[in-house]
């Protein structure tokens, strides 16, 4: 995955999650995906018929094995400059992203046929191989504002 410059180049727009979890520490869970092997939050579409904070639960639990509850919508993300994406397989989607920030509730880390690997980094440590996109929304997150931010 890798954004798109040419937005015109979007066949579909798709409702899409993504979730900024923390341990104890104040570590982020990041996932190393395996659609592209960068690393980045959990998340993913939005299905027909279910609610984005059903989305993002059922998400977390597919690809990392944690339970999850929501505390808070961090920001909608729908800049088409960030929110254009290519897929190898030459698939071009636009999608329109409400992150979150999540508590685990319980579950433990196991990966999936989505995800390479688990880990929790802190925030001044992220690793270079990253999904561009989701710097904003750890940025976001992180700074704890009052209000919602909508990039």
């Amino acid at each position: 995955m890798q954004i798109e410059p040419d937005v015109s180049k979007a066949q579909v727009i798709r409702p899409a999650v993504s979730a900024l979890i923390r341990d104890a520490s104040g570590a982020i869970l990041l996932m190393r995906r395996a659609d592209n092997g960068l690393w980045g939050l959990p998340g993913g579409s939005v299905e027909v018929g279910e609610s984005v904070t059903a989305a993002i639960v059922r998400e977390v639990h597919e690809e990392t094995g944690l339970a999850v509850s929501v505390r808070r919508l961090i920001g909608l993300y729908s800049d088409p400059a960030f929110q254009v994406v290519r897929y190898p397989d030459g698939r071009v989607i636009h999608y329109v992203n409400a992150c979150f920030e999540c508590a685990i509730e319980g579950g433990s880390l196991s990966t999936s046929p989505e995800t390479l690997d688990l880990r929790f980094f802190p925030p001044d440590a992220l690793p270079s191989d990253f999904v561009p996109l989701h710097r904003i929304r750890i940025q976001d997150g992180l700074a704890d504002a009052p209000a919602v931010y909508i990039r």
